[in-house]
């Protein structure tokens, strides 16, 4: 299946690339929301409503509706640069962010809070595909391709790490303030927007767009990709609520942060391991047996006993998480050609986005009505859908692995 490259020392050679430490370090500021907003949200508005159900559908306003605004703004990066694209969408966070602030902890109409939800979640900017773009241009003239798969899988390390701080964080905010959680989030978001925007030194050039050039969207496989993305976010929003729902009933809230942090540091460890191998099996099959692990380590999720056995069995199931994101940005940046790459890693956020609303929605209706273990039974019936979505397009994503529009990763 795969070689040992040249271990983890491999990850020391893509901060050997000039301004690529400052412009990690901005976008690790600005991706904390990510993990922080579904989390902070759902404590402060339970806090408020005593409600999964109403805390579940503001958070899924919010997901919805940044799931619908990102294929523009990576449309419109794609045309105008990164630079002029990230400063004007920093200061809406902040706007979006004093109404939610303002009518969350006061009792506002539930209408009022589902409208402030969804414009703060509208705001929130994709710089997960910002920063793997930066990478493409900085890394995509290794003719080995070394260098941008072990990019990739640094990128998807810091997702994970960045989904144990952020849980912990918030768990410990909210301790001060309900609304904690939420203001912290909002901050990062604002500031790490404006200090990647600031990073001119490695910003991608804005490439030529050829006449009639196609949109991402008719990409071979890329609908499909995003198809399997939906169900497989919607599994890890079931995943939080339920996570959140458990620790609740079984452990106390606090213990939610741990265990979501157990989770995401086996999935940081298992795209260390991913990166620093050389791969034979092809990358399509890489992402479906990756894609299937994934599901089956939330299989026992339901019969789980306590929360101690909650946190050890999710240290180990999660291990193959960042592997199968690393793939399936991979596969994007082999079919999509280079003027429409930021656009076709922004409809996968949009895919994220709309798996989340799904999930987390009907995931807090399923939790209000029948508890956290049925919650869990979601969770893998959204895994097993997002399996065979892919399964059923196996050749589609065979085409996007063998594509050349831009070099493999």
């Amino acid at each position: 299946m795969g070689r040992s490259a040249a271990g983890l020392r491999i990850y020391r050679d893509i901060f050997r690339v000039p301004g690529a430490g400052a412009f990690v370090a901005a976008s690790v500021v600005g991706r904390m929301p990510m993990s922080m907003l579904a989390l902070g949200t759902v404590l402060l508005v339970t806090h408020v409503t005593d409600s999964y159900a109403t805390a579940g559908a503001v958070a899924a306003g919010g997901a919805l509706c940044y799931a619908l605004v990102v294929p523009r703004v990576g449309y419109a990066i794609d045309r105008f640069g990164q630079r002029r694209g990230l400063r004007p969408v920093a200061p809406p966070v902040g706007a979006a962010g004093g109404p939610f602030l303002l009518a969350a902890p006061t009792g506002a109409p539930r209408r009022l809070l589902y409208a402030a939800g969804a414009a703060l979640g509208a705001t929130m900017p994709p710089l997960s595909a910002l920063v793997r773009a930066r990478w493409s241009h900085l890394a995509g003239d290794d003719p080995s391709g070394t260098l941008l798969t072990s990019s990739y899988s640094f990128e998807s390390v810091v997702d994970e790490l960045i989904f144990v701080v952020g849980p912990l964080l918030v768990a410990a905010v909210v301790l001060i303030h309900p609304a904690s959680g939420v203001v912290v989030t909002v901050l990062t978001g604002m500031t790490g927007s404006l200090l990647l925007a600031a990073q001119r030194r490695t910003e991608p050039p804005v490439p030529p767009r050829r006449s009639g050039g196609a949109r991402a969207l008719s990409v071979p496989g890329l609908r499909l990709i995003c198809g399997v993305y939906v169900f497989t976010a919607a599994m890890f929003a079931a995943w939080e609520l339920s996570t959140l729902a458990f620790t609740d009933v079984y452990g106390g809230t606090w213990a939610v942060g741990v265990v979501m942090a157990a989770y995401a540091s086996g999935s940081a460890a298992g795209g260390l391991w991913y990166g620093a191998r050389a791969w034979r099996l092809p990358l399509d099959r890489r992402f479906l047996l990756a894609l299937a692990a994934v599901v089956a380590g939330v299989g026992p999720l339901w019969a789980m006993p306590n929360v101690a056995a909650l946190c050890a069995f999710s240290l180990f199931s999660g291990f193959l998480i960042a592997p199968t994101i690393i793939a399936g940005y991979s596969l994007v940046r082999r079919g999509a050609p280079g003027e429409a790459l930021t656009e076709s890693m922004a409809w996968l956020s949009t895919a994220v986005g709309l798996g989340r609303a799904f999930g987390v929605l009907t995931a807090g209706l399923v939790i209000e009505e029948h508890g956290p273990r049925w919650g869990y039974v979601f969770t893998l019936g959204c895994g097993c859908a997002a399996l065979l979505t892919g399964a059923l397009g196996a050749g589609k994503l065979r085409v996007m692995a063998t594509a050349r529009f831009t070099r493999t990763a």
